[in-house]
């Protein structure tokens, strides 16, 4: 039986992608700091609920990534298979405030994880990147061969950095690596700072709701399945090395390396005020809105192009805000009440 380790274990796409892997029958352990970034109260649960579920296949340690004696103390009583990276500071408003974090958790503990992954020889290490990567980028959909040096947030720029560290480690040690982008990842025990969470908690206590850009945004909504069917098939499709790459005409999402970036997004963006609507629409009430201008640091528009990785996967289910809304608030109707 193959062993995995999902490091974030208990944030939101971790405890998904642990409480999926379980359920297929494989060892999961899982680690993650408890930061107070949201509410660890969500976190904890999360992990009760993962121990309640996974049939004793799923095993929990508190452990600081950014801390390299006690990372590399995990891989070695450990005999992981493969390696689902998903721990890092989230937020891209939150990293004009409090960058230190950032460079702590998002590139310290990276760090640790692919040095690790070196010395352990593990078989196929997959890691979050993120859609904000693509930046000033304004050509739609966004293409993992497209070029994306242009970040404008601390946060992307860290998932950025990631993919060149990681890229670097596998070109170097031939250690098998996949970045994914994700792109705006909701659902059920999703996180407390994200819009759909904090649009519903103030429309049930008849508060005004945040709007920015005067909700002329357009996102690619990926509902949390969607990201963790992905996930499950592509840490077994082990990248390898690419005899045919062209160092003269380089492509931004491969290399001679066993190395990949993905793209994992819905591919039919919808506009912010759409989302709203459906909100309203599953609480049976209506919001109030308070309109802001465009804060610094977001991106008006993204839309995944998910070739590269259907070729991959051969996953054409989407799934759509209509249903992902609903299964969203009968899930935080039954775990905060209304």
């Amino acid at each position: 039986m193959k062993k995995y380790l999902v490091t974030g274990a208990a944030g939101f796409i971790g405890f998904h992608v642990s409480l999926k892997l379980t359920k297929l029958g494989h060892k999961v352990i899982g680690v993650d700091n408890y930061n107070d970034y949201y509410d660890v109260n969500l976190k904890r649960d999360r992990i009760k609920f993962l121990k309640k579920q996974s049939n004793k296949n799923f095993k929990f340690f508190k452990l600081d990534l950014s801390n390299s004696v006690k990372t590399n103390l995990l891989f070695k009583k450990n005999k992981f298979d493969y390696i689902i990276h998903l721990a890092a500071q989230a937020g891209v408003r939150y990293s004009l405030q409090k960058p230190e974090i950032y460079l702590k958790n998002n590139l310290i503990a990276f760090f640790n994880i692919i040095e690790n992954c070196r010395i352990f020889k593990i078989k196929h290490l997959l890691f979050a990147s993120t859609s904000s990567v693509y930046g000033l980028q304004k050509k739609n959909p966004f293409r993992v061969q497209d070029s994306c040096n242009h970040p404008i947030q601390f946060y992307a720029a860290t998932k950025k950095s990631n993919e060149m560290m990681a890229h670097s480690y596998s070109h170097l040690y031939n250690i098998p690596m996949t970045g994914l982008r994700f792109f705006t990842v909701y659902g059920p025990w999703g996180r407390p700072d994200m819009a759909l969470h904090i649009f519903t908690k103030k429309i049930l206590q008849n508060k005004k709701i945040p709007v920015f850009n005067y909700g002329n945004h357009t996102r690619d909504f990926t509902y949390i399945d969607n990201i963790v069917d992905n996930i499950i098939i592509l840490i077994k499709k082990i990248p390898k090395k690419n005899k045919n790459f062209d160092c003269y005409k380089p492509k931004n999402n491969l290399s001679t390396a066993p190395f990949r970036i993905l793209n994992i997004g819905n591919t039919k963006p919808e506009k912010l005020k759409n989302f709203i609507k459906e909100i309203e629409y599953n609480l049976g009430k209506k919001a109030k809105i308070k309109y802001f201008k465009l804060q610094k640091g977001d991106i008006e528009k993204t839309i995944s192009d998910m070739t590269e990785t259907r070729k991959i996967t051969k996953l054409k289910r989407i799934i759509s805000i209509k249903k992902g809304i609903k299964e969203f608030i009968n899930w935080y109707l039954l775990y905060y009440g209304k």
